[in-house]
């Protein structure tokens, strides 16, 4: 079993607040994450017929079976129990009393702040991060074979043939969960939104094309799209709003948490098509983005990441805010070191000023170094230490 970084948070969360909820798309290791440290409290799966029924019916029998408290998996399920569980730590006072997951954002976090407001410690379980794969020594520095595998534990950790998996993924969790959250009838069209999304992925988000080629209305698309994000499959990437005198673009770019899962939605077949996809350099950073977003949330984090580009094309990939300073980082895919690649990075520092804060080039090469004041960091590296 490899080890999750949040697994030292997580006690500290207990220690802290009556109830502890872990949030992130299924199968990301949240079960095995809970079980593991707080393996002292009974577990029920609410996914289970027998105990959903129990819960739907009678929440206070339900909850009176656990007077020391229990963990509850896929918890979402029976809103009811939210109220149920306020007035038992509220009578109780005691920390660290009920564990909570669930695989919907949206809707874990409608009832924590509708029920449960003030007392619940929140942390996100996304896939394995590199700096994790990396402590387990699991960790493959083929670029192709990162985003083509991605970072779900039963692919890394139990060996699942990525293409069976994914596609058994899509099927399984993508098409029943949140299909049935939309009440979406027409299953083919929800798929080819999806794949579109894809087709997307570090792409300004246009929304209007995306809705046209899938004969649906942007509302439309714009709901689907939110589910999307609150089930843990896609994330925005908002621009930073300091504009430094220039007129900036405001769309967001769209992300999927896990680059593999991106992969399969594209259709990519096999490990050796990735070279020369021509959507590899936006699946690569992809890729890096994403890792930077897990780190933060496995350091119990709010991430504050944005990427900044004007309308003449000026662009930053990503901008990891630190108080005042703006950590601006430029990704490559190309293993060859390039000196232009730092182009971008000079322009931007002389607008930004003395708000910039180690300026980086995150590349698919080895070779790391220092260049004209800018940092270059093979892709592995920098994910380990984003900013700093």
């Amino acid at each position: 079993m490899l080890s999750r970084t949040a697994e030292k948070l997580l006690p500290e969360y207990a220690d802290e607040f009556p109830i502890v909820a872990v949030t992130g798309p299924r199968q990301s290791g949240k079960t095995t994450l809970v079980r593991k440290v707080f393996g002292d409290k009974p577990y029920v799966n609410l996914e289970d017929l027998d105990q959903y029924q129990f819960a739907l019916e009678d929440p206070r029998g339900f909850l009176g079976q656990f007077q020391d408290g229990a963990i509850l998996d896929e918890v979402q399920r029976c809103p009811d129990l939210f109220n149920y569980l306020q007035g038992r730590v509220d009578a109780d006072d005691r920390n660290g009393l009920y564990i909570l997951t669930g695989s919907s954002q949206f809707q874990l976090n409608r009832e924590i702040s509708q029920s449960l407001a003030g007392r619940v410690g929140n942390l996100s379980l996304l896939p394995f991060s590199i700096t994790e794969l990396k402590a387990a020594d699991q960790f493959n520095t083929s670029i192709d074979h990162n985003l083509f595998h991605g970072f779900y534990p039963r692919i890394l950790a139990k060996g699942s043939t990525p293409r069976r998996w994914l596609n058994a993924y899509i099927e399984t969790y993508l098409e029943r969960d949140v299909r049935q959250l939309l009440e979406i009838r027409n299953r083919d069209n929800f798929l080819r939104f999806v794949s579109l999304c894809a087709g997307n992925v570090g792409a300004l988000l246009n929304l209007s094309r995306i809705a046209t080629d899938c004969s649906i209305t942007v509302p439309t698309a714009t709901s689907w799209l939110s589910v999307l994000k609150a089930s843990y499959i896609c994330f925005t990437l908002q621009p930073h709003a300091s504009n430094f005198r220039k007129r900036i673009v405001k769309t967001p770019k769209l992300y999927f948490h896990d680059v593999g899962l991106a992969c399969r939605l594209l259709g990519i077949q096999e490990e050796s098509q990735i070279k020369t996809h021509p959507l590899r350099g936006n699946l690569f950073e992809n890729l890096i983005v994403a890792d930077v977003l897990k780190t933060q949330y496995n350091l119990g984090n709010d991430p504050q990441l944005y990427f900044w580009r004007d309308n003449t094309g000026l662009e930053i990939d990503l901008l990891i805010e630190r108080g005042r300073q703006l950590h601006p980082v430029e990704i490559k895919s190309g293993e060859t070191y390039t000196a232009s690649w730092l182009n971008n990075l000079n322009k931007w520092k002389t607008l930004a000023g003395d708000r910039v804060s180690h300026p980086t080039l995150c590349y698919g090469g080895e070779w790391s170094g220092t260049r004209s004041g800018i940092r270059t960091r093979n892709w592995h590296q920098f994910c380990q230490k984003p900013d700093r």
